[in-house]
């Protein structure tokens, strides 16, 4: 239920910010029968009313587009095309040296480095290069350095995606996320990045991200926790790009929300899994979902009402009546706005579709979001 309830709000929020439509509107869109249950349950989650929450939203896309200017997007160059070596040092079937040894190989970066790419995102979860203690773990360096070297030999540049951490993961339950309740535990994460970042602040095919999708529902404590990391890591290597990405699981709709760069080697970062729908349909961690198929594009009503039904994964579907590469262009168009603003490149660190979906409609999906990533020039790795 709770699930449910985060998944209403989240969409409430959108609606709020990137929408005029009334209050009673946006509690229908939403699932709620009543508008005054709407308003009760969204001040108990966000500590303020809609109203008041649309009012902030609105005021902090005004302050950044008068600080910081109209200015056409950067670029995020040499990281324009990749792929992510998802389960190799990350979310692994098995923590082992035979795991790390055999799942990613020299020849895996060759092949990547044949089909055109010209990076990969390599997850990396924190026990594979440190203790329970915070102390390092070489042999787990040891695979990185090995990426490290065969990107170079392929004339590949790579992305340090910190996955998981000691006190947060993006998957864990609420309960188990407690990094953000404790300084213990936020100087351990900094710590780990002052170690990476004396591993690998001198290679220039090398970027840093600093955390893999941010859960949290407001994002003060985030920045503030990326505010101190950033000045640690520039004291050992000032010109490193530093990847950012937004509260809610890296979502679209929330780089808004972060801090104003405070150099010019930060990139913004987003992931993108839209229509949820489509993308997770049959997924089993997913019970909302977990036997619900639909086809892409489709037809709009038929998002709108299966999402109606359910209560939840509404993100966009009232931003436009064609479901399609449109769809996709509305709820990025935002992103992009904000990384102008700001000035700085935009990244989208993960998109895709699950296994479970007809092939089809998934290289349709794919070809949509391509044609949106070249319009505006975003990079991105699959």
């Amino acid at each position: 239920m709770n699930d449910v309830i985060q998944s209403r709000i989240d969409h409430a929020k959108y609606l709020l910010s990137t929408t005029d439509i009334s209050i009673v509107q946006v509690a229908e869109m939403c699932g709620y029968k009543s508008a005054s249950h709407f308003m009760r349950q969204f001040k108990n989650k966000m500590k303020m009313t809609p109203s008041e929450y649309r009012k902030k939203m609105a005021n902090h896309k005004m302050f950044l587009g008068k600080y910081l200017g109209e200015c056409k997007m950067k670029k995020f160059e040499g990281f324009m095309r990749g792929i992510n070596l998802g389960g190799w040092l990350s979310q692994c079937a098995e923590y082992s040296e035979k795991h790390y040894s055999e799942f990613i190989t020299e020849s895996d970066i060759k092949t990547i480095s044949e089909w055109g790419l010209d990076h990969v995102r390599l997850p990396i979860d924190y026990n594979v290069i440190e203790d329970e203690d915070g102390l390092p773990l070489e042999n787990g360096y040891k695979h990185i350095d090995d990426c490290v070297e065969w990107c170079e030999q392929y004339g590949l540049d790579l992305i340090l995606d910190l996955h998981k951490t000691k006190g947060f993961a993006f998957d864990n339950k609420p309960e188990d996320n407690v990094m953000f309740d404790s300084p213990e535990l936020q100087d351990r994460f900094i710590s780990l990045w002052i170690n990476i970042a004396s591993h690998y602040g001198k290679k220039r095919n090398i970027a840093f991200e600093l955390l893999n999708e941010i859960v949290e529902n407001d994002s003060s404590r985030w920045n503030a926790l990326a505010s101190k990391t950033i000045s640690e890591i520039r004291r050992l290597t000032p010109e490193t790009k530093i990847i950012v990405g937004g509260i809610q699981w890296n979502s679209v709709h929330t780089l808004a929300q972060l801090d104003v760069p405070k150099d010019s080697n930060i990139v913004y970062n987003f992931h993108f899994y839209e229509p949820f729908l489509f993308t997770h349909q049959l997924a089993p961690w997913q019970p909302l979902i977990a036997d619900k198929t639909i086809s892409y594009p489709g037809n709009m009503e038929e998002y709108r009402r299966t999402s109606k039904e359910i209560g939840s994964f509404g993100s966009g579907l009232f931003g436009t009546d064609t479901m399609g590469a449109e769809f996709m262009e509305k709820l990025i168009a935002e992103a992009v706005e904000v990384a102008e603003n700001a000035n700085v490149p935009l990244y989208c660190g993960e998109y895709g579709v699950i296994d479970r979906a007809e092939i089809r409609d998934t290289a349709i999906w794919f070809e949509d979001i391509h044609s949106v990533f070249e319009k505006y020039g975003i990079a991105r790795a699959a």
